[in-house]
């Protein structure tokens, strides 16, 4: 049975990819299990894991109940919040540093201050993203809702597929159009969809050269360098070889999103905020076994580059050791 579509395909950003629908399964079927064991993503349907936030968190509840503190908003000039870490924004005075401008600004606003500016933006204003830790501060009533979250059925996956702890959970309210560019994290996450729709577009690890990460130094460290958008084939060649899964979460869809996979996320064009939650685990302790996965080689590159950095003290001479030691030896 082909379930109900809330949306049109004119509210999705066109890209030059190659793309298979993600699997959608009941959150009860087996092969939930099956795919999340082969460290592959899979679209929790039915399930009760986020139903609270599902049935309460509107923008409107949002607005009254958030709580009365300063709430962590990035904006942007562009459609695009590309994450960057500050602590590797190396000033120009230092020898090793790296020219870099941040693509956003971070602030704090309350809810109140965010509803207000989102409801009345304009084209050339900032865009405004939102994204708030799930903590004490939110108010009592997201507390209450968020403590009967479906706890049993998360702990259940946590504990069969041997995951670390719990780290955070982030709240996420976006502005229609927004896009969060193609990137990987180091743990395993389950992001809810609570309103509004966001498509999600994921790549493999065995993707890793064809979607081209900026250096472990670098403040865009795990984000792609390749524009969706407007893809320059010149110095990215390998992208058109990159083969991803894409899906359209709509409220109450759970996507499990496998560490070290690749994902770009956007809300949909022409359909107001949306608003989604995260369950982020360490990975927790691996058993190698050979041949190595390809989320293992990835964690492998990351530590050979991180070693070589801190050895060598330079970033600009990491890729030229790494090439004479490659470049006719591991080559033809």
């Amino acid at each position: 049975m082909c379930e109900e579509k809330h949306w049109e395909s004119d509210q999705l950003r066109r890209y030059d990819l190659d793309l298979k629908q993600i699997p959608r399964l009941r959150y009860n079927d087996p092969k939930v299990d099956e795919l999340i064991g082969q460290n592959k993503p899979v679209v929790i349907t039915d399930s009760n894991i986020i139903k609270t936030a599902q049935e309460n968190w509107t923008p409107e509840y949002l607005e009254h109940n958030l709580g009365n503190v300063g709430h962590n908003v990035f904006l942007s000039k562009t459609h695009k919040f590309k994450y960057f870490d500050r602590t590797k924004m190396l000033s120009r005075s230092n020898p090793q540093g790296i020219d870099f401008v941040p693509p956003t600004k971070e602030t704090k606003l309350k809810i109140g201050e965010f509803m207000k500016k989102l409801k009345e933006w304009k084209p050339g204003n900032d865009r405004l993203y939102l994204q708030q830790p799930l903590n004490d501060t939110v108010g009592p009533s997201l507390v209450r809702d968020f403590v009967r979250f479906d706890w049993e059925y998360v702990g259940q996956k946590q504990n069969k597929h041997n995951w670390g702890p719990l780290t955070s959970n982030l709240l996420l309210i976006s502005q229609e159009g927004n896009v969060t560019p193609c990137h990987y994290d180091e743990q395993q996450n389950f992001f809810g969809q609570v309103y509004g729709y966001k498509r999600c577009i994921l790549f493999p690890p065995s993707d890793f050269e064809c979607l081209y990460p900026h250096p472990v130094h670098h403040p865009h460290d795990r984000q792609s360098m390749v524009d969706f958008d407007c893809p320059d084939y010149t110095r990215f060649p390998k992208f058109k070889n990159a083969k991803g899964f894409e899906t359209v979460l709509k409220p109450g869809d759970v996507l499990y999103i496998p560490i070290y996979w690749w994902h770009h996320v956007e809300s949909l064009m022409k359909g107001g905020p949306t608003i989604s939650v995260n369950f982020w685990y360490k990975g927790g302790p691996t058993s190698l076994e050979y041949p190595l996965k390809d989320h293992q080689k990835i964690a492998i590159t990351r530590n050979v580059e991180k070693m070589l950095l801190e050895v060598l003290q330079d970033p600009r001479e990491v890729g030229p050791l790494l090439r004479s030691m490659v470049m006719g030896r591991y080559t033809e």
